[in-house]
């Protein structure tokens, strides 16, 4: 067989085994489809046997499996992809699902080009990436211990009335609560534990914080944090998510392609002369979406610059910073508009979809490729 021949592989992915789907050339059928176990050396021999013939590219559904196999056929010499799962087509009246068929559907799609291809992070940026997961996760996990606290104390009949909760006031009046005689001996147990779990994760949290903070002072992060804290509502840690989540923001042509990407533009159901909006689509990476909300009720407030953000505004780019004052008042303005006449969660839901136009417009020029060559050489 000539060494010209291309062979297309769609492979579906798990655990323990890995179906491959070989399609040759623009066959409409595979030549083979073989079950193989999650074995490295196997994997590789496959590929080997198939790379005697010819040219291989493969491709798999991006999902729990991670970029491990994906790395690993790279460095065979197999140039492989991810598919976006959420953007494989899919016919309407398939009802059948089985290992086998993903991965002739998968082989078939990214061999006529059918396929939405993720962008795969380096091995350092995915560790960076879930540090600052990590992070996230701890804060969901203080949110829920305060809960455990505040719900235990209003079944003992103990409400906080004196201001708001979690303040110094607030956490002295509860260790008052806990000193001996106020609660029976069962109760006074399971508030101290309740306590002492929620300065553990305080603590583990603060940690995550301190070392996220080094990171972001990095040759690879700091040219985009510095970047995004030049606007308001963007200190280290809500853009150390977006500098980990969104990668390369070059990838995307124009602002709207990355207000898709984070699921903040209206779906859409028109038919003929009628065109309906709905909710906005919630598609894409969620945890840009929610910083972005979060950022948005910033702009409630008159533009301004305090200190804080003096601060982070000191030394940065004069452009960048116009940009992100013109920001301010686009936004305190458009906030208002719409928080007359809709619900105000509307209201920064529509900001944050305006925000990422800013946001887009000065990080397009930051080249992510040079940042990582830089960091390596450091």
């Amino acid at each position: 067989m000539p060494s010209s021949v291309n062979f297309w592989v769609g492979l579906d992915v798990h655990k323990d085994s890995v179906t491959a789907a070989v399609f040759r050339n623009r066959d409409p059928e595979p030549i083979r489809v073989d079950r193989l176990p999650y074995d490295p050396h196997k994997l590789r021999r496959y590929f080997q046997r198939l790379q005697a013939s010819g040219s291989v590219r493969a491709c798999y559904e991006a999902s729990g499996a991670g970029y491990v196999l994906q790395r690993a056929l790279l460095n065979w010499g197999v140039p492989c992809e991810l598919a976006a799962p959420s953007l494989i087509p899919q016919r309407t009246g398939e009802h059948r699902k089985s290992d086998r068929r993903d991965a002739i559907k998968i082989g078939r799609d990214f061999r006529d080009d059918r396929l939405v291809l993720i962008q795969v992070p380096t091995e350092a940026d995915e560790r960076v990436r879930d540090l600052v997961r990590c992070r996230e996760t701890f804060q969901r996990e203080i949110v829920k211990s305060r809960h455990y606290i505040l719900k235990f104390m209003r079944r003992r009949g103990f409400i906080y009335r004196e201001g708001t909760h979690w303040t110094a006031r607030h956490l002295a009046w509860i260790r008052h609560v806990l000193a001996p005689g106020t609660l029976a001996d069962e109760d006074q147990v399971v508030l101290a534990e309740y306590l002492a779990l929620l300065e553990y994760k305080l603590q583990r949290r603060d940690e995550l914080d301190r070392r996220i903070e080094a990171l972001a002072l990095t040759p690879r992060y700091k040219p985009l944090v510095d970047r995004l804290g030049c606007f308001r509502g963007f200190k280290t840690q809500a853009a150390m998510v977006l500098a980990t989540e969104l990668g390369d923001v070059r990838r995307f042509d124009n602002p709207r392609q990355l207000m898709a990407y984070v699921g903040l533009i209206p779906s859409e159901h028109s038919s003929g002369e009628r065109r309906r909006l709905g909710a906005i689509t919630k598609a894409g990476n969620t945890r840009v979406r929610h910083i972005l909300i979060q950022a948005a009720w910033h702009y409630r407030k008159r533009p301004a610059v305090g200190a804080p953000l003096r601060r982070r505004q000191r030394g940065q780019d004069p452009v960048v910073i116009q940009h992100a004052w013109k920001c301010q008042h686009r936004l305190y303005t458009l906030f208002h508009r719409l928080a007359a006449k809709k619900p105000r969660p509307v209201a920064a839901t529509a900001v944050a979809r305006e925000m990422v136009g800013f946001l887009w417009a000065v990080l397009r020029d930051v080249d992510v490729t040079q940042l990582q060559e830089a960091r390596r050489a450091a």
